[in-house]
Protein backbone atom coordinates (compact mmCIF):
# COMPACT_ATOMS: atom_id res chain seq x y z
CA UNK A 1 0.00 0.00 0.00
CA UNK A 2 0.76 3.28 -0.59
CA UNK A 3 1.82 5.89 1.55
CA UNK A 4 0.48 8.80 0.74
CA UNK A 5 0.28 12.23 2.12
CA UNK A 6 -3.79 12.89 3.05
CA UNK A 7 -4.75 16.72 2.49
CA UNK A 8 -4.94 18.51 5.68
CA UNK A 9 -8.44 19.86 6.39
CA UNK A 10 -8.23 23.69 6.50
CA UNK A 11 -9.99 24.72 9.78
CA UNK A 12 -11.35 27.84 10.22
CA UNK A 13 -10.17 30.58 13.11
CA UNK A 14 -11.70 31.03 16.17
CA UNK A 15 -13.37 34.59 16.10
CA UNK A 16 -14.00 33.92 20.05
CA UNK A 17 -10.34 35.16 21.08
CA UNK A 18 -10.99 38.21 19.26
CA UNK A 19 -13.94 38.82 21.00
CA UNK A 20 -12.43 38.55 24.52
CA UNK A 21 -9.78 40.98 23.13
CA UNK A 22 -11.80 43.52 22.18
CA UNK A 23 -14.55 43.34 25.37
CA UNK A 24 -11.09 43.65 27.25
CA UNK A 25 -10.08 46.74 25.41
CA UNK A 26 -13.77 48.45 25.52
CA UNK A 27 -13.53 47.48 29.04
CA UNK A 28 -10.11 49.22 29.61
CA UNK A 29 -11.26 52.59 27.84
CA UNK A 30 -14.55 52.85 29.31
CA UNK A 31 -12.57 52.75 33.21
CA UNK A 32 -9.65 54.54 31.90
CA UNK A 33 -11.45 57.16 29.75
CA UNK A 34 -12.41 60.20 31.50
CA UNK A 35 -15.83 61.47 30.07
CA UNK A 36 -15.66 65.39 30.67
CA UNK A 37 -15.71 67.06 33.66
CA UNK A 38 -18.84 68.60 34.46
CA UNK A 39 -17.91 72.56 35.19
CA UNK A 40 -19.87 73.03 38.48
CA UNK A 41 -20.48 76.09 40.94
CA UNK A 42 -19.95 76.00 44.07
CA UNK A 43 -23.01 76.55 45.73
CA UNK A 44 -24.00 76.21 49.56
CA UNK A 45 -27.78 75.85 50.43
CA UNK A 46 -29.80 77.79 53.35
CA UNK A 47 -32.89 78.10 54.04
CA UNK A 48 -34.24 81.59 54.73
CA UNK A 49 -33.00 83.26 58.30
CA UNK A 50 -35.80 86.09 58.11
CA UNK A 51 -32.68 88.42 59.27
CA UNK A 52 -33.50 92.03 58.71
CA UNK A 53 -32.07 93.59 55.31
CA UNK A 54 -29.60 95.62 55.86
CA UNK A 55 -27.92 98.01 53.31
CA UNK A 56 -29.11 98.99 50.29
CA UNK A 57 -30.94 96.87 47.72
CA UNK A 58 -29.09 94.47 45.34
CA UNK A 59 -32.16 92.95 43.51
CA UNK A 60 -30.74 91.19 39.71
CA UNK A 61 -33.53 90.21 37.73
CA UNK A 62 -32.68 88.18 35.09
CA UNK A 63 -35.14 88.41 31.94
CA UNK A 64 -34.89 86.57 28.61
CA UNK A 65 -33.51 89.41 26.78
CA UNK A 66 -31.75 91.65 29.84
CA UNK A 67 -30.36 92.09 32.89
CA UNK A 68 -32.25 94.11 35.46
CA UNK A 69 -30.61 95.79 39.01
CA UNK A 70 -33.18 97.27 41.25
CA UNK A 71 -35.55 97.17 38.20
CA UNK A 72 -33.23 99.58 35.73
CA UNK A 73 -31.42 97.46 32.34
CA UNK A 74 -27.51 97.04 33.34
CA UNK A 75 -25.15 95.76 30.46
CA UNK A 76 -21.97 95.53 33.03
CA UNK A 77 -23.24 94.13 35.76
CA UNK A 78 -20.37 93.85 37.99
CA UNK A 79 -19.72 97.32 37.56
CA UNK A 80 -23.03 98.58 38.34
CA UNK A 81 -23.13 96.50 41.67
CA UNK A 82 -20.09 97.88 42.79
CA UNK A 83 -21.37 101.53 44.60
CA UNK A 84 -23.96 99.79 46.09
CA UNK A 85 -21.87 97.04 47.98
CA UNK A 86 -20.23 98.08 51.01
CA UNK A 87 -17.99 94.41 50.88
CA UNK A 88 -17.99 91.19 48.98
CA UNK A 89 -19.60 89.40 51.61
CA UNK A 90 -23.08 91.51 51.14
CA UNK A 91 -26.13 89.86 50.60
CA UNK A 92 -27.37 89.79 46.07
CA UNK A 93 -30.24 88.78 45.84
CA UNK A 94 -30.76 87.01 42.17
CA UNK A 95 -34.32 86.49 40.62
CA UNK A 96 -35.25 84.92 37.38
CA UNK A 97 -38.57 85.38 35.26
CA UNK A 98 -39.83 83.58 33.25
CA UNK A 99 -38.59 82.88 29.88
CA UNK A 100 -35.19 83.04 31.12
CA UNK A 101 -33.22 80.29 30.41
CA UNK A 102 -30.92 78.08 33.22
CA UNK A 103 -27.73 79.24 31.71
CA UNK A 104 -28.59 83.00 32.04
CA UNK A 105 -29.10 82.24 35.53
CA UNK A 106 -25.67 80.37 35.57
CA UNK A 107 -23.67 83.25 32.89
CA UNK A 108 -25.03 85.35 36.03
CA UNK A 109 -23.37 83.32 39.06
CA UNK A 110 -20.61 83.03 37.25
CA UNK A 111 -19.84 86.73 36.81
CA UNK A 112 -20.66 87.55 40.17
CA UNK A 113 -18.21 85.02 41.38
CA UNK A 114 -15.84 86.39 39.26
CA UNK A 115 -16.24 89.49 40.77
CA UNK A 116 -15.58 88.60 44.20
CA UNK A 117 -19.22 87.95 44.97
CA UNK A 118 -20.22 85.10 46.81
CA UNK A 119 -23.23 86.03 48.99
CA UNK A 120 -26.02 85.13 46.26
CA UNK A 121 -29.48 84.46 47.18
CA UNK A 122 -31.42 82.63 44.61
CA UNK A 123 -35.47 83.32 44.81
CA UNK A 124 -37.87 82.19 42.42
Amino acid sequence: MLNLPTRPQRRRPSLTPMIDVVFLLLVFFMLAARFGTPLALPLQLAGGTGAPWQGPPRLITLLPDETLLNGVAVTDLAKALAPLMQSPADTIILRSREGADVQRLVDTLGILRAAGLTNVAVVK
